[in-house]
């Protein structure tokens, strides 16, 4: 296999990566102890923090192993620099803009849907001022309008102050209204009030809830964290218990650290692989880094179908089920934006022409409407390829522990298929078939035992070998290697 040349990566991201990644640590850090945090190759966890100790007048310490240490005694502020006030009014003008701008661009689901709520609840009202002065347009045509119009103030009102979100007022499922204050039950406890706008509850009955972010780096990291924890020498057993990668995945992966980390592989006599990486053992910490957890420990979960109460699921079913009726009532009744004109100058319903295609308030509502039930409808009925799929995932990290459980330096008793079919049935809850345990054991490297009795049962010579030599590797580790040596310069003397 031929590796590529490894790519730098521009010393002002890498930089902000680092950022990011070391905000709130105190101390001296060494360049392993960085690049470990953050999940970034040592070429480029060097760059980033010479770039750092420049932006923000770090310093630096220099080792008598020729180990460079890194402090931040401001951390990543920079109380040197004022600021006039015309900067700070100009700064929070454009942090207001961006606010909005981000408001927008995640409300305008929820925006449109109870705009046009308010449009057709208008043209309703419209519609009845139209009836009361064409009964009277003389004594009561002003006490009508009147009424109208303060029931559709009413009404607005109502759906402002509720649904937008700088309201201090919420609308929740267990009481019909709460203000922004503190709610107490009926003894005396504080009950949590749901603090979620009601434009993002609107996203996720249509989307489903928002996905926490991924790390990018997170597989780097929990490999780095493993390595620093077994003494700088792992093995692909240690790659895939900790990412739950597939063995073809952890190979080139590993190959790809060894250029990011300056990492070396060594054969033992039997043939077992160890990847070590003695420079990134390098630390400033008194206390060793522990272990990350196994993979199977982070057992994944169906997410909700749209993470609201029954409640507000039911409220946004109204709103948008009443604007897809009053849509198809536009369509029928010829609302255009002429006709809504002559409704708004009291001209009857019975008397408005019936010329020309209601787009706005037919046309368009109708699609959104329809579009809008379809989202959460074609997600709930996705829903069992998704449970499955998430099933089978978990499934595969149960019979990855129940292999490496049994995979050790010592201990090499074969695993058999009833064991692996049990387990991944647990995590599943559904039994595997035949072909799904064969091919979990083949990426696994797994071959059937013929020597065993009945029953099919499997071994696992090359993680056996490798644990064989890791065991061996560690055991001959120096500790020495993660020390970094004595200070015998420092720059903030």
């Amino acid at each position: 296999m031929t590796l590529k040349s490894p790519k730098l990566m521009e010393a002002r991201r890498a930089a902000g990566i680092l950022e990011s990644a070391l905000r709130g640590h105190t101390g001296d850090l060494t360049l392993a102890d960085a690049s470990a945090r953050s999940g970034l190759p040592l070429r480029d966890a060097e760059s980033g923090l010479h770039l750092l100790v420049s932006e923000y007048r770090g310093h630096l310490k220099a080792t008598t192993e020729g180990e460079l240490l890194f402090r931040f005694p401001h951390g990543f502020t920079k109380p040197w620099q004022t600021r006039t006030r015309l900067e700070r009014a100009l700064g929070a003008v454009l942090r207001g803009a961006a606010g909005v701008a981000r408001f927008l661009v995640r409300a305008w689901i929820a925006i449109v849907l109870i705009a046009y709520v308010v449009i057709f609840l208008g043209i309703l009202i419209a519609q009845m001022f139209a009836r009361s002065n064409s009964d009277s347009r003389e004594g009561s045509g002003f006490s009508g309008s009147f009424v109208g119009y303060l029931l559709f103030r009413v009404v607005f009102d109502a759906i402002f102050w509720t649904f937008h979100p700088f309201s201090p007022f919420v609308w929740t499922a267990g009481s019909s209204w709460s203000s922004s204050q503190d709610h107490r039950g009926a003894f005396g406890q504080r009950r949590r009030k749901d603090e979620t706008p009601f434009y993002e509850k609107v996203n996720r009955f249509f989307f489903g809830p928002t996905p926490a972010p991924r790390d990018p780096l997170e597989h780097e990291k929990l490999i780095l964290a493993e390595i620093r924890a077994q003494r700088g020498r792992i093995g692909l057993a240690d790659v895939m218990r900790v990412t739950g990668l597939p063995r073809d995945q952890a190979d080139p992966l590993m190959a790809r650290l060894m250029l990011d980390y300056d990492g070396t592989v060594d054969v033992s006599e039997e043939g077992g692989l160890v990847y070590r990486f003695e420079a990134i053992r390098r630390t400033a910490a008194d206390a060793w880094s522990p272990a990350p957890a196994p993979v199977w420990g982070r057992r994944e979960e169906l997410p909700p179908l749209t993470g609201n109460s029954g409640g507000v699921n039911a409220l946004i079913v109204a709103l948008n089920g009443f604007n897809l009726v009053m849509s198809l009532y536009a369509l029928g009744a010829h609302l255009t934006i002429d006709n809504l004109g002559l409704l708004a100058r009291g001209v009857p319903m019975s008397e408005l022409p019936d010329a020309g295609t209601a787009v706005a308030l037919g046309v368009v509502p109708l699609v959104f409407s329809l579009a809008l039930f379809a989202l959460p409808l074609g997600r709930a009925l996705l829903r069992p390829l998704k449970r499955r799929r998430i099933g089978r995932q978990n499934a595969r990290r149960a019979v990855l522990r129940a292999i490496l459980s049994r995979v050790g330096a010592r201990g090499r008793a074969p695993i058999t298929e009833a064991e692996l079919a049990r387990a991944w049935q647990d995590a599943a809850g559904e039994a595997p078939s035949s072909e799904e345990i064969t091919r979990e054991v083949v990426a696994l490297g797994g071959d059937v035992d013929l020597e065993a009795g009945e029953g099919i049962r499997y071994r696992f010579p090359e993680l056996e070998t490798e644990a064989k030599a890791l065991e061996a590797e560690r055991e001959a580790a120096s500790e020495e290697e993660a020390r970094p040596g004595k200070v015998i310069f420092s720059s903030d003397v």
